[in-house]
């Protein structure tokens, strides 16, 4: 870590991991949390530059009649073709990074001792490299499956190809500094991250 820079903290986790339900809770607890997730559907806002290379590689089908995206109908072209899946990463990621940047020095600039960057691919994509410390919100892949086929309803086919289209969830856990389990209650979650929240905030800041 660079001084004179907020501590780095990337969150990551396994789809359906709960990563979601961590970043909240440290929001809860003052942190101030980069959601990259927000910025990928920023830089896809009607008349960006991003939408409009989207539109010319694969139609109007993609789209609503509004003009805006439809992330399902992108989701379902991405994740059944690996080289579809490189082309959009290799057009968004540079733009989702360089708008976490711009967050990044402005919560330095107002003082801000840690800053939480929430990257669902963030070891698959290098953002490892961007950051001090990697957290990983850990479940067993068969807790995954189950709540990817409960909570979104999909078959076992779709579920597949989501958990295929990013590292297994026991490798992320193996690359972290920081592990979060989060298979079991709410409340046992939760102590485990007010612990790493203790642990990364500056001396004499208030918890």
């Amino acid at each position: 870590m660079s001084a004179g820079r907020p501590l780095r903290v990337g969150l990551t986790g396994g789809i359906a991991s709960g990563k979601s339900t961590v970043a909240e809770m440290l929001r809860q607890l003052g942190a101030v949390v980069i959601d990259t997730d927000k910025i990928a559907r920023e830089v896809v806002q009607p008349g960006s530059s991003a939408l409009q290379s989207l539109r010319e590689r694969y139609g109007e089908t993609i789209f609503h009649d509004d003009g805006s995206l439809r992330r399902e109908q992108l989701g379902e072209i991405v994740f059944a073709s690996p080289v579809e899946k490189k082309w959009l990463e290799q057009l968004l990621h540079p733009l989702i990074k360089a708008r976490a940047d711009e967050l990044a020095q402005l919560a330095s600039e107002q003082a801000a001792g840690v800053v939480v960057f929430d990257v669902p691919l963030l070891l698959e994509s290098g953002w490892d490299k961007f950051v001090d410390q990697v957290w990983v919100v850990y479940v067993p892949p068969a807790v995954q499956r189950q709540r990817l086929a409960i909570r979104d309803g999909f078959s076992e086919s779709a579920v597949s190809a989501r958990l295929a289209a990013q590292w297994p969830i026991d490798k992320k856990a193996q690359q972290a500094d920081l592990v979060i389990d989060n298979a079991g209650t709410l409340d046992q979650t939760r102590r485990q991250v007010e612990a790493a929240w203790r642990a990364v905030r500056p001396p004499g800041e208030k918890y």
